[in-house]
């Protein structure tokens, strides 16, 4: 036997050695699934605060009102807010499908919409904190008021850099209709923002 079929059949026993193929399910990709089990963490997070929240406000009967009295929350700018960052979901899912059928002119419009849009809600939120008249020192309202607005306002920082890194990639032709996590993986990180901020709203400032 010569010394290269000699190679290569070591080369082809050699395979037969190597690790098992990994076990996945056909439905959901590894890195899909890795997104949802995180994303179900930091929903248990949510949880906790919104157990304190109504522990503070339902459960205990010395609670203060809420908000506390002489001081009023800004609920129609958390509205016209609300409307901005529901809408930035409908533009990362346009941008999501464009790179799907291979549009990267609707994919890159998509990232930077939703882009501008989530900045828009993070600097009004900033704005609101600055003009409110009230801080977390104020008792358990002023506590757990920044709590769930600051911990939502950091998830919605973490989404925004999640979304810089995914224009520059489109911009840079990164995605193809096969290959599209790098905008797949942001946006569901952007939808679960999203939501939690609906939950946030209805229960912080309309009930």
């Amino acid at each position: 036997m010569s010394a290269h079929a000699e190679h290569a059949a070591h080369e082809h026993a050699g395979h037969g050695h190597g690790p098992p193929i990994a076990n996945q399910s056909s439905r959901i990709e590894p890195p899909v699934l890795g997104m949802f089990l995180f994303i179900a963490s930091e929903a248990m997070l949510f949880g906790a605060f919104f157990t304190a929240y109504f522990f503070v406000r339902v459960v205990n009967p010395e609670a203060p009102s809420w908000p506390l009295e002489g001081f009023h929350l800004p609920v129609f700018v958390a509205g016209v807010n609300t409307v901005i960052l529901v809408t930035s979901s409908f533009t990362m899912h346009w941008a999501l499908q464009s790179i799907k059928r291979g549009n990267r002119t609707g994919l890159k419009a998509g990232l930077v919409l939703t882009f501008m849009m989530g900045l828009a809600f993070l600097v009004t939120q900033m704005l609101e904190y600055a003009r409110i008249g009230f801080n977390p020192a104020d008792g358990s309202f002023g506590t757990i008021f920044y709590g769930l607005t600051g911990l939502h306002g950091a998830h919605v920082f973490v989404g925004l850099t999640l979304l810089a890194v995914a224009t520059v990639r489109a911009f840079r032709g990164h995605f193809t209709p096969e290959h599209h996590h790098g905008v797949e993986l942001p946006g569901i990180y952007w939808h679960f923002v999203d939501v939690m901020w609906i939950v946030v709203y209805a229960t912080i400032y309309l009930i």
